[in-house]
């Protein structure tokens, strides 16, 4: 696999590999580095866990199956604490594998058959989204909220509340709240809703929307049957509504 050396401007972001394949894990060290990024690896579950939590990353690369615990495991401890960005590494890139991981919290997933090329375009986009996050979080400007009934979003600091609650929501499900809160009271299509992700600069599929918004709806304690807040309409998307109640 051949590198664009000129493919990244970044400077130092800190990367964190969790993987037990320590020859591919030397591979990712090797294609990042000459490019500006710092990288660092574990090689089992709980310890990968553990120091994706204690440390601040730009982006962590999580392998799925790994010693200790699967990377399953590992998504849940780290969601539980920390918004991160993850990339999902996994074997066969099996649908099923996608969709769990995205259900648990990944922003992004790539089978382990990837292109050098592949892993940094999709790894920029999620440091990007990273890096804009901390900086509105960083500015001084008249905050910009959205607010219906107890949800609130602060869009500058990318902070999500729910009866005054701080909601753990991966960048995907924020923005996609954001888009849809927005537009409260009027159906957004998964069209819509994919389009207002365009700059995450990766696959983003109707599935992977009904995903987030199922993980949406665990997060805010909403029920799909008797929705408080996030409506499907059949054969047309979703509508956040107004919650009565």
């Amino acid at each position: 696999m051949s590198l664009d050396k000129h493919a990244f401007t970044d400077g130092q972001t800190q990367i964190l590999v969790i993987d037990d394949d320590r020859k591919l894990c030397g591979l990712i060290r090797d294609y990042l580095e000459p490019l500006g990024y710092t990288v660092a690896m574990e090689h089992n579950g709980p310890e990968g866990a553990a120091r994706a939590m204690a440390e601040p990353w730009h982006a962590v690369i999580l392998d799925l199956m790994l010693p200790g615990c699967d990377g399953y495991e590992v998504l849940r401890r780290v969601r539980a604490k920390s918004a991160v960005p993850i990339l999902m590494l996994t074997a066969r890139g099996d649908e099923a594998d996608r969709i769990v991981g995205l259900e648990s919290g990944a922003d992004d997933y790539l089978p382990k058959t990837f292109s050098a090329r592949e892993l940094l375009a999709r790894l920029r986009a999620v440091t990007r989204r990273a890096t804009l996050s901390q900086a509105s979080a960083d500015a001084v400007p008249p905050m910009k909220e959205l607010v219906v009934g107890p949800v609130r979003l602060n869009l500058d600091a990318r902070v999500a509340t729910l009866s005054e609650q701080t909601l753990s929501l991966t960048p995907v499900e924020f923005d996609i709240l954001a888009a849809l809160m927005k537009s409260r009271g009027r159906v957004r299509s998964r069209e819509a809703l994919i389009e207002s992700l365009r700059d995450r600069e990766y696959e983003v599929y109707d599935r992977s929307i009904d995903v987030h918004i199922a993980a949406l709806r665990r997060k805010l304690r909403d029920d799909a049957h008797e929705p408080r807040f996030i409506r499907t309409v059949r054969s047309a998307g979703y509508m956040f509504i107004h919650p009565v109640g």
